[in-house]
């Protein structure tokens, strides 16, 4: 299918190589984006499709995701768009190849779901929210023939092949010819994605990646810089720090990360101080990068750019100004804005020496020092790194080790930003499992 190209709608007659009288019946596990996708390219394909989830409804993270606007894709062109995957990016093009930004926008269309990019070059509903555009996607699943069965958490495989799952009455047993697993990383556990699946499949040979926190927060590093002369970066916020600013986002600022690894980062944006650390977007963009470099080398050093719309010049400048009988604070509020929060930050890195000291005070306003000491706990990321590996799988998605099993979406080894690359490649993923399941079945 040519990129962007609206897939077939549900509702229409698909012709398929099976007859009734021979349907094929495939089973999807996982009942988010991903899942829901594989059971609709299925479905099309005439195949009897029915999904199971262990939650008591379908869709529990996508509903979270869309919770303050649902971020469905992104407006850059390919391969700008391609190249937020890292060095998963060829195999995530090839599923972008089927169904890109332009495409997904085209399928919410279908659905009665109108879209918009935003200035940011997002791409949101035109409401803003996930739940009709899943009402819209359930019904028309329904109608098709789809058959979801809530509260089955998924247990593996019993010894003559069937799938294992436990409901509320008891453990029950279920075969089909075909089988797309969907479950998710290990993100948001609550929500149904706990990573359960992971020694299942491994006790099948299956090559796994152990599972990471993704788009995530840090916490602040253990040790103390031993050049006391410079700018100390905190071993962990003052108790008078936490108290007063926990919570609260640092606006604008940039930050600059330089790896002993070679890696590189710079982008303006904002985060959120936290007790232990800083999350927020600006720094999910570098998690990946941070994670790494933590792994490797116990620690991350990252730079704060307080004012990243002034030269450090200017500010040396404004700093040196005659301030008369104003205190300091004062004068860095009038002359540069610095108050509250950052002003709260200078204090946590220099001592009094340090702030009275102009050279010290302007470098620090433009190049502030905080040191990461680990990633927080994946149960607590937006997403997940790590996963069934790739080179697992067929182009198709199906795992060589097991024919017949295809896989897809965040329990796949891949990663990306927030911004809608998630949810995108999730989705595209998806209809490539249920296009080569149902391929797999027809041949």
């Amino acid at each position: 299918m040519r990129s962007g190209t609206l897939p077939p709608p549900l509702s229409s007659k698909v012709s398929s190589p099976m007859s009734e009288a021979q349907s094929k019946t495939a089973i999807v596990i996982g009942g988010g984006p991903a899942g829901l996708m594989a059971a609709e390219r299925l479905r099309a394909a005439g195949v009897e499709v029915d999904v199971y989830d262990a939650m008591a409804s379908v869709g529990r993270k996508f509903l979270l995701a869309g919770k303050g606007g649902l971020n469905l894709t992104h407006s850059e062109d390919r391969p700008l768009f391609d190249s937020r995957f890292a060095e998963r990016s060829p195999a995530v093009a090839a599923w972008l190849d089927q169904l890109d930004g332009p495409g997904l926008r085209a399928w919410a269309a279908e659905l009665g779901v109108e879209t918009f990019v935003g200035t940011s070059g997002r791409v949101f509903p035109s409401s803003m929210k996930a739940a009709p555009l899943l009402r819209a996607w359930l019904s028309r699943l329904r109608e098709a023939g789809v058959r979801f069965h809530m509260r089955k958490r998924w247990l593996g495989w019993a010894e003559d092949g069937s799938l294992r799952f436990a409901g509320e009455a008891g453990e029950l047993t279920v075969k089909a010819d075909v089988v797309v697993l969907a479950l998710g990383g290990a993100s948001w556990p609550q929500l149904g994605s706990d990573g359960a699946w992971a020694p299942l499949l491994a006790a099948r040979a299956v090559d796994i990646a152990p599972l990471r926190a993704a788009n995530c927060g840090f916490d602040l590093g253990f040790r103390q810089d031993p050049t006391p002369a410079q700018p100390v970066p905190p071993v962990g916020w003052s108790e008078l720090f936490t108290a007063r600013f926990a919570g609260l986002p640092v606006k604008p600022v940039a930050l600059h990360f330089e790896g002993k690894s070679g890696s590189r980062f710079s982008r303006q944006g904002e985060f959120v101080v936290t007790e232990g650390g800083i999350e927020g977007s600006l720094v999910y963009a570098a998690s990946a990068l941070l994670r790494e470099e933590i792994n490797e080398f116990g620690q991350a050093l990252i730079h704060l750019d307080l004012l990243p719309d002034r030269s450090a010049e200017f500010v040396l400048a404004e700093v040196l100004r005659p301030r008369g009988p104003r205190s300091l604070s004062t004068h860095l509020k009038s002359r540069l804005g610095i108050e509250g929060l950052k002003a709260g930050l200078l204090r946590e890195v220099l001592n009094k020496e340090q702030y009275g000291d102009p050279a010290t005070l302007a470098a620090t306003l433009k190049r502030l020092p905080l040191r990461l000491a680990a990633a927080r706990p994946v149960a607590e990321a937006i997403s997940t790194a790590g996963g069934v590996r790739l080179e697992a799988l067929t182009p198709e998605l199906m795992l060589t080790h097991l024919p017949g099993v295809f896989c897809a979406g965040e329990m796949l080894d891949w990663e990306a930003p927030t911004g809608g690359y998630l949810l995108s490649a999730s989705m595209a993923s998806g209809r490539v499992a249920g296009d080569g399941a149902a391929a797999w079945l027809a041949a």
